[in-house]
């Protein structure tokens, strides 16, 4: 069953491809990491595909920069009050999605599930492991999930949810 919010999200096949999740999931673990110096708690991950999938949402991500963080980014987002409480129906919304961008990195050694921590860990790229080539169509996919993860990494997850209006 779609939500009503659900015609929103970008429909080009890129978005229905696995490939792109797991771009876009990789983008942000990587980031977070990065900048965390930790891998980040598992529910995290069941934002970062809601926010970046909704074509209205990816566009205010890209228009906010990386400095201005992820307190502008929700003010943006809450000038109209019902797009920010959207962001936890498409969540819920988009479960599987995630779940299924999750197994197939785990299932290819790209993260690490760590049930007792419950958190992911981004792997080191094997060495001889060329990069993928991604297509121009979704890079910006991955850059939105990149500031994501930036913006998540420098605040707890309590304030993420109540930055975004969003239960876990």
């Amino acid at each position: 069953m779609r939500t009503k919010d659900e015609s929103s999200f970008n429909r080009s096949r890129d978005c229905a491809e696995p490939c792109t999740w797991r771009l876009c999931n990789m983008a942000f673990w990587n980031r977070y990491q990065e900048d965390a110096g930790r891998p980040a708690i598992l529910p995290l991950a069941f934002l970062v595909l809601p926010l970046v999938l909704h074509r209205p949402t990816l566009e205010l991500i890209g228009s906010t920069r990386k400095a201005s963080g992820l307190a502008l980014f929700a003010a943006k987002l809450g000038e109209d009050r019902e797009n920010l409480l959207a962001v936890h129906e498409r969540a819920l919304a988009l479960r599987w999605l995630t779940l299924q961008s999750i197994a197939m990195g785990v299932s290819r050694q790209l993260l690490t599930l760590d049930y007792d921590a419950v958190t992911l860990r981004a792997n080191a790229a094997v060495p001889n492991m060329r990069k993928p080539i991604v297509p121009e169509r979704i890079r910006g996919l991955a850059g939105a999930a990149e500031k994501v993860g930036d913006w998540f990494a420098k605040v707890p997850l309590a304030q993420v949810a109540s930055t975004l209006a969003v239960e876990f």
